[in-house]
């Protein structure tokens, strides 16, 4: 358990009031207090989607968040509601997602960039296929009420 806090929060506390286990080896080289609490937001959404929890997956979004997944562009916090509760009864059903964070950037005090590699793994399957791989730009800003997701866009790595 980190005790080291940042102006971004703890890690460690943050995940527990989300009640979400902590996985250190998720930070791979990002073990700064401010770095580890922003990854809070991306193991968040991994939380998410092993839940299969499309309000746990949308609360994680600022209101104005935008959501590019595949070739789908929302920007609203009820519009990524609405998707992914659609995508958890249909095609996403059981699914869950795997990664973890190459890059991060602090822009200023309150806004973070990380880009992260891995992709959706399918019910019934036990690792990322090559085709559901992704490398995805996560922008993370600190506001009342906590870390937020301000953007969230994916890109294949294969063709």
């Amino acid at each position: 358990m980190s005790t080291e806090q940042s102006h971004w929060g703890d890690a460690s506390s943050i995940l527990a009031e989300a009640a979400i286990p902590e996985a250190p080896s998720y930070y791979r080289s990002f073990t700064r207090a401010e770095e580890k609490a922003v990854l809070t937001v991306p193991m968040r959404i991994q939380h998410a989607w092993e839940l299969n929890d499309p309000d746990l997956f949308a609360e994680t979004f600022a209101d104005n968040g935008s959501l590019l997944m595949q070739d789908t562009q929302l920007t609203s916090r009820e519009d990524i509601r609405s998707f992914m509760r659609d995508g958890f009864q249909g095609p996403f059903k059981g699914a869950r997602v795997r990664g973890g964070p190459l890059s991060m950037t602090f822009l200023t005090d309150d806004v973070a960039v990380v880009v992260s590699e891995g992709g959706i793994i399918l019910s019934g399957e036990d690792d990322v296929s090559p085709q559901r791989r992704v490398r995805v730009t996560w922008i993370v800003v600190r506001e009342q009420g906590g870390l937020r997701l301000l953007s969230h866009q994916s890109s294949p790595l294969a063709g």
